[in-house]
């Protein structure tokens, strides 16, 4: 099966917002699932944004996958959306949320994320920091009490590198070497400029790191192009500090065998973004869905 992109979601009134159960689904990054929903009803919440029309339900649907979270400072994108798979637009500038456990006790403070417009939806990154593996709720403000449930899990459990790691080596396809992935960058009208050098050259140089696993012809959430765009907006900003590599997530344009790039990180899911320190060593991870603002927050901290 091709790599797929798991999704949070949940059914939300115009008063408030709620997370819902855990599903995979429609935002699968190379699927086409259909989606499962959960319901609420919900009191009237801090969202004005969104209540002047109470009769239309809304949901709320995580925009990154729900196996690769470890314990320490993790991200949860979301975004909101109606019941038929479409982005919200217009929702309110910040969103506010508490994460708890199982039981109701607070971990940490409230948490709140900002508005970032993408294409194809907005979407709102919180930050919590979580110390214990296990399951946890988000609960949005104005929504129900039992919010949403997510999972924090062991690191043997990850395939995919996370933070502290070593990335693993790998002679990513270069325009000199394309290794049989053909097109090298789905990219149009032209290719992008990150091919130059495969991801074990950049790793055995005396520079960080920004590696890009991701299809912008084939990604169905529609976040890879906008990744990629993100990259190529930022290079000249970053271009002395980092190198940038990208690799494509199939072999060719039927787009039904994914490359080898993909098996190498231990992929089930696209886009991902890896970033290192100069030892080689991860020291971010960007997941399904981020804009030019983030990564330009994301690359200013790991730069020092």
């Amino acid at each position: 099966m091709p790599p797929k992109l798991q999704q949070l979601s949940g059914s939300v009134s115009r008063r408030g917002f709620i997370l819902g159960a855990v599903a995979t689904g429609a935002l699968a990054a190379c699927g086409s699932d259909t989606p499962s929903e959960s319901s609420a009803s919900v009191s009237a919440g801090s969202s004005p944004d969104l209540a002047d029309a109470d009769e239309q339900l809304f949901t709320l649907v995580q925009r990154s996958p729900q196996n690769v979270n470890v314990p320490g400072s993790i991200r949860l994108p979301i975004s909101l959306s109606t019941g038929a798979a479409v982005l919200i637009q217009d929702g309110p500038e910040t969103l506010v949320a508490q994460v708890t456990t199982l039981e109701g006790t607070p971990v940490g403070g409230p948490i709140s994320a900002i508005r970032r417009d993408v294409e194809p939806g907005p979407y709102y990154a919180f930050r919590p920091e979580i110390d214990e593996v296990g399951f946890y709720f988000l609960n949005v403000e104005g929504g129900p009490v039992d919010g949403s449930a997510f999972e924090i899990t062991t690191p043997e459990l990850v395939t995919v590198p996370i933070p502290g790691e070593a990335m693993p080596a790998f002679d990513t396809p270069t325009t000199a070497n394309p290794s049989g992935v053909d097109p090298l960058c789905t990219r149009e009208p032209e290719p992008c400029p990150f091919h130059d050098i495969s991801l074990s050259e950049a790793l055995a140089g005396d520079k960080p790191v920004v590696y890009l696993i991701g299809t912008p012809a084939f990604c169905q959430t529609g976040s890879c192009a906008p990744a990629l765009e993100s990259m190529i907006d930022v290079q000249d900003q970053f271009g002395d500090t980092f190198t940038f590599v990208h690799a494509e997530v199939f072999t060719d344009d039927t787009a039904t065998t994914p490359a080898p790039a993909v098996e190498a990180a231990g992929l089930t899911y696209e886009p991902a973004l890896f970033i290192t320190d100069a030892d080689g060593i991860v020291v971010e991870r960007l997941d399904g869905v981020w804009d030019k603002t983030e990564l330009v927050e994301v690359l200013t901290s790991a730069a020092g």
